[in-house]
């Protein structure tokens, strides 16, 4: 058996990380590329994707940044065009784009709905479906997609958020019925609030992050470094028998 360095280690292997000019998409490229990786950076903040292709190549690794609107099925084209024809094939592919519009129920717009499910849902679905010919034609690869704890249990004003990643959930859990054949490994992160901008943006009011704190047995949100050192795992051939699974990454949220 290879040592646990080997095991852990990405080497050779291209990631297509989606999401990724800020965020946990951003400090998933820096891991990944750490362990070994060449990226494929791909969002929609030229700027953020700059310094994504800057931490990349700090850590000696290739990056190729594609800028497209993962909303659009087009801009799902040609990201996956994009990095197939510079890489030849995605061993790794993180589904992490995503955008949480909070609204109540009875005020949520279709327009909010249908943007949130091309996102979140459709996007990783599109993605997975254009690249995974090349992983089974090498009978290896690895597909994670980032749900959230909101896909698990129901949110106030998480109406379409929660819907859309409890579909990427059972998505998931699809891919892995279909593709574990060809020792393709699909799994599912669920964070708990990552004090990203986005997560800072929607629980930066004390009164609102409170309550959540309290039913969190931890005591506290996540930081992006945490969700990607879980991406690594999952990344990595020391998770080679992990697939099809929805790994809560909550502080014990989901325990209450």
């Amino acid at each position: 058996m290879a040592g646990w360095t080997e095991r852990f280690g990405l080497a050779g292997r291209w990631a297509m990380v989606t999401g990724a000019s800020k965020g946990i998409g951003l400090e998933i490229c820096k891991v990944l590329a750490d362990a070994g990786a060449d990226i494929v950076a791909v969002g929609r903040d030229n700027k953020g994707l700059e310094e994504a292709r800057a931490s990349v190549q700090r850590a000696s690794r290739e990056c190729l940044v594609v800028e497209a609107d993962l909303a659009t099925i087009e801009g799902c084209n040609q990201a996956t065009r994009d990095a197939l024809a510079h890489a030849g094939t995605i061993d790794i592919l993180v589904n992490n784009a995503g955008i949480a519009l909070i609204d109540p129920l009875i005020e949520a717009t279709a327009a909010r709905w249908d943007e949130t499910m091309a996102i979140n849902l459709r996007a990783p679905f599109l993605l997975a479906q254009a690249v995974v010919p090349s992983m089974i034609a090498k009978r290896a690869g690895k597909i994670i997609n980032i749900s959230s704890q909101a896909g698990v249990v129901g949110l106030e004003q998480h109406g379409a958020y929660s819907a859309s990643k409890g579909g990427l959930n059972m998505l998931t859990k699809v891919m892995c019925i279909e593709w574990s054949k060809h020792n393709i490994q699909c799994n599912a992160v669920c964070p708990t609030i990552v004090l990203t901008p986005m997560g800072k943006q929607v629980w930066g009011d004390r009164s609102k992050s409170q309550p959540m704190l309290d039913k969190t047995p931890l005591g506290r949100f996540g930081q992006p470094v945490e969700v990607a050192d879980l991406v690594l795992f999952l990344s990595s051939s020391a998770s080679d028998l992990i697939t099809g699974e929805c790994v809560l990454i909550d502080g014990g949220f989901t325990s209450m």
